[in-house]
């Protein structure tokens, strides 16, 4: 699986983390950045064209890293077609994918231990969506709406 990542300065030695440890794990890996620490650089700059590529890519998904990854979920969601779901333990990676059906997982850097954010990353990567109709007839209100709406 193509998984494409992107991290702010708050996240960057997490998102190194990852990608060496999923690349290990036999994930394609897709680094979009940042490339080197920067205390001032701003994660919409990484995030937003992290986002593009997963809803350009349709069987991939997308890790988005930042202090909290709060702002790095509204960024990955102002992409059209986009879903992606903030983390902060193994059931809201789980539920992001089961019943949302998000492509991109938010994590913070500062939230969690590197051992935590990997269990949490690879059960979001591991778990499908659960194509119950409830969920579906959901996801497809959103999906209308961003249709009439957006862009």
């Amino acid at each position: 699986m193509r998984v494409h990542i992107a991290a702010d300065h708050a996240a960057y030695d997490l998102k190194e983390f990852l990608v060496k440890e999923l690349t290990a794990a036999g994930y394609d890996m897709v680094d979009h950045g940042a490339h080197s620490y920067d205390s001032s650089d701003d994660y919409p700059v990484f995030v937003l064209p992290c986002a593009e590529a997963v809803a350009a890519d349709p069987e991939s998904r997308g890790i988005v890293l930042g202090g909290s990854g709060n702002g790095e979920q509204i960024a990955a969601n102002k992409v059209k077609g986009v879903r992606a779901g903030l983390a902060y333990n193994t059931v809201m990676a789980r539920l992001a994918r089961e019943h949302n059906d998000a492509r991109i997982v938010a994590l913070g850097g500062r939230m969690q231990s590197l051992s935590d954010a990997l269990a949490m990353v690879r059960v979001f990567l591991e778990t499908p969506f659960s194509n119950d109709p409830r969920h579906v007839r959901r996801l497809q209100l959103l999906d209308d709406y961003e249709n009439q709406h957006c862009c």
